[in-house]
């Protein structure tokens, strides 16, 4: 940490910025606050954070793991200040550091070091018979990039711990290697740099920044689907880090023979490493999850309340954290008590019948049966009015009634990318407000779901 340096003009001389060292008691109480305002972004390592000194209105404070800094300059700054603030009643900032910084780093897009969530490790990642493979796949691979299970491909679908898997490689490969050169991006990212380098004419820096990587880690490959130069740009890059024996690893949702418009050479190179598939995990499954990821934030669960949420959220880890979130916020209300009728408040379930779950199924029923097409068209690539409408208005009723993603909505619907299931929404949205006979028809259709 550099600190300025002040000169009298009387005296000549250099004096060092005013520092006083910080109380524990005060630290203390600091943290306290923090978590009592601020329940979700309290974390157990929170007491392994050293407050150094205070310097000009500025409490330096050290945390041990280089993704931990990056959780607290992203997320704690503010809330951290303003607890300091009102214990100490004085005008005063928080600011984190880490001594531990790898010297290699992983970067992003603008070739600036990328914030890795801290409860993405191994460590937090539970195991089951939904993900023993791919978690132990992982964990090879980040022992001996290069060597194990290059590439490495994990599908599955939405919130089941896939990016979980990926940042745990980075954070173990810079510990294991503090000098290691990572790339961890989304797919997205990667096309959206290609194009920008192709307008610009900074292909060759774009070339270098990618085949001169140690580790490349890329999330929501499908997203490459129907791109043939970016597809072409990757098979070239993909090839110069795989003969240089670097670490390749990908993600999805679907295994690379079933991503649409993907060409051959990149579906056999994405097969030539280890392909495992993350599955929803199991009840017991769930139970551990939410017993781990409660012990992460400190906050006490009651075995009943842990064994309801694991059997009323079933389709992914993320929800399930979802659900730790909002019965932790309930419970700040309710004197940090939590219970099972607390629990059942929070996900919506107070003793009265559960209102009727509509599912992808049941719309496109309902809309195949309106309209009178086949669903075999609402899953093909033809862009007629009499199939696409139809096809919209499916996606627009799936984001109102279900809790599915863009993208999971999509796969429904032959493979198309979020941006497309976006535009049905805003589409039919706009048409129902434009239109009353369009209006009239969408209200139909609602009407027979609801009954």
């Amino acid at each position: 940490m550099t600190t300025t340096q002040s000169t009298s003009p009387r005296e000549g001389k250099v004096r060092a910025p005013e520092a006083a060292p910080i109380s524990s008691a005060v630290w203390h109480r600091i943290l306290e606050t923090v978590r009592t305002q601020h329940p979700s972004l309290n974390r157990v390592w929170f007491d392994d954070m050293v407050a150094r000194q205070l310097t000009n209105g500025v409490i330096q404070v050290t945390v041990p793991k280089p993704a931990q800094l990056g959780f607290c300059q992203g997320q704690c700054q503010q809330p951290f200040t303003s607890a300091a603030q009102q214990v100490t009643g004085r005008l005063l900032a928080v600011m984190f550091h880490c001594d531990n910084l790898p010297r290699g780093g992983v970067f992003n897009e603008g070739d600036q070091p990328h914030p890795l969530n801290p409860d993405y490790t191994f460590d937090q990642f539970v195991t089951g018979p939904c993900n023993r493979l791919p978690h132990a796949a992982s964990m090879a691979v980040s022992d001996q990039p290069g060597q194990s299970y290059n590439p490495l491909f994990i599908h599955g679908g939405v919130g089941l711990g896939k990016t979980h898997l990926l940042q745990a490689v980075c954070q173990k490969v810079l510990d294991r290697q503090p000098d290691a050169r990572i790339l961890y991006l989304s797919c997205d990212s990667f096309i959206n740099q290609f194009i920008n380098a192709v307008e610009s004419g900074e292909m060759n820096q774009f070339r270098f920044r990618y085949r001169q990587v140690d580790v490349l880690v890329i999330d929501d490959i499908h997203f490459l689907a129907g791109r043939d130069r970016t597809q072409e740009e990757f098979f070239h890059t993909f090839n110069t880090l795989y003969q240089g024996h670097k670490q390749i690893i990908l993600s999805a949702d679907c295994p690379p023979s079933e991503i649409p418009e993907l060409e051959e050479r990149l579906v056999s190179r994405f097969n030539s490493g280890l392909v495992a598939r993350v599955e929803k995990p199991c009840y017991e499954t769930r139970v551990a999850i939410l017993q781990k990821k409660a012990r992460m934030r400190a906050l006490a669960l009651p075995e009943d309340v842990v064994c309801y949420i694991a059997a009323k959220v079933e389709n992914n880890t993320r929800e399930l954290e979802g659900a730790i979130t909002k019965i932790q916020g309930l419970g700040l209300l309710n004197n940090n008590v939590i219970d099972l009728d607390l629990a059942k408040a929070a996900l919506g379930d107070s003793g009265t019948p559960e209102q009727r779950r509509i599912t992808v199924q049941q719309i496109c029923e309902a809309v195949t049966k309106y309209y009178n097409v086949k669903m075999s068209d609402l899953q093909s690539k033809k862009r007629h009015k009499s199939i696409a409408f139809p096809r919209q208005v499916c996606m627009y009723l799936a984001r109102r009634h279900t809790r599915y993603s863009l993208e999971e909505i999509g796969g429904y619907f032959g493979g198309r990318d979020h941006t497309t299931v976006l535009h049905a929404v805003r589409t039919v949205d706009a048409d129902t407000k434009a239109d009353a006979q369009i209006a009239e028809q969408v209200k139909r259709i609602d009407g027979q779901l609801q009954t």
